[in-house]
């Protein structure tokens, strides 16, 4: 298996992991009465499956976005900046031309 299929399928039970402990702990502490909702009525499950979906695509997402960055290479240049300034002004004369609107006092 490619490398990278490995990294993508690694990362995505990485986000739906997340997405579990996350409803079960919404459940648990019973946020916005929650709790209550899904062990209570009939048809709860729906909205936690519905959830359970959701946020893992979600944490899914953002956790192969990270492992994808992660993999940049770190750069072993100077950091900050050159202490040089690159272009060095210059004054050049440029005359104004004389017209309509300018008077001479």
């Amino acid at each position: 298996m490619p490398k990278l299929v490995r990294l993508y399928i690694v990362n995505v039970a990485i986000g739906f992991a997340l997405s579990a402990v996350f409803l079960v702990a919404m459940v648990w502490l019973n946020i916005a009465n929650l709790g209550h909702l899904v062990l209570e009525t009939p048809s709860g499950w729906i909205g936690a499956l519905m959830m359970f979906v959701s946020n893992g695509v979600i944490f899914a997402g953002a956790q192969f976005g990270i492992a994808v960055m992660r993999q940049a290479d770190r750069d072993e240049g100077p950091r900050g900046g050159s202490k040089v300034p690159a272009l060095t002004p210059i004054p050049v004369r440029v005359e104004a031309p004389r017209g309509p609107l300018h008077r001479r006092r």
